[in-house]
């Protein structure tokens, strides 16, 4: 089985709820995506062993993600740069990353027309994340610091790669 870009979406979602109870359909509706296609991620990520199923639920396996995110995350989910757009802010322009950095000219955003910022695209994990990281504040934080780890420099990445792996544990 091939890993795809919304697995990771569907894992980071997992990591944001904590240990609330969950169904497809409910994770399909805050995700933007069809209960298949969560079904099928999370088949694939069981297979990959970034996640367990437990008393009839799947948790993620924060060892193997942490590794994953921190050291694979760049290489598999390579993000595009664009032109100038409409957008909601990523990178060093969202929380939690913002505060550590300065603002530095132009900002990164995921292409949204429903966003509020414009800045230099850049390729969102899965093509309804925005519209997840809208609805869920602690998706959107994390989905901010896989961007890092995806595309940032070496001090964002490094930043990014203590703050998810600080998240991570507080879940487990």
């Amino acid at each position: 089985m091939i890993l795809k870009p919304q697995d990771v979406l569907v894992l980071l979602k997992l990591v944001a709820m904590g240990r609330s109870a969950w169904t497809y359909n409910e994770l399909a509706v805050e995700l933007g995506m069809s209960p298949s296609e969560v079904h099928a991620a999370t088949r694939r990520v069981i297979s990959a062993g970034l996640a367990v199923r437990e008393d009839n639920e799947v948790r993620p396996n924060i060892r193997n993600l942490e590794e994953f995110l921190v050291h694979g995350l760049r290489y598999f989910a390579i993000p595009e740069r664009g032109a100038s757009t409409r957008g909601i802010p990523t990178l060093t322009s969202a929380p939690p990353l913002d505060d550590s950095f300065a603002a530095s000219g132009e900002i990164a955003v995921w292409p949204d027309p429903e966003g509020d910022h414009r800045g230099e695209a850049f390729s969102p994990l899965y093509r309804s994340a925005p519209t997840a990281a809208r609805r869920d504040p602690k998706l959107y934080e994390l989905l901010v610091l896989a961007d890092a780890l995806r595309g940032g420099r070496t001090r964002e990445r490094q930043l990014a790669a203590k703050m998810i792996k600080e998240r991570l544990h507080a879940y487990s």
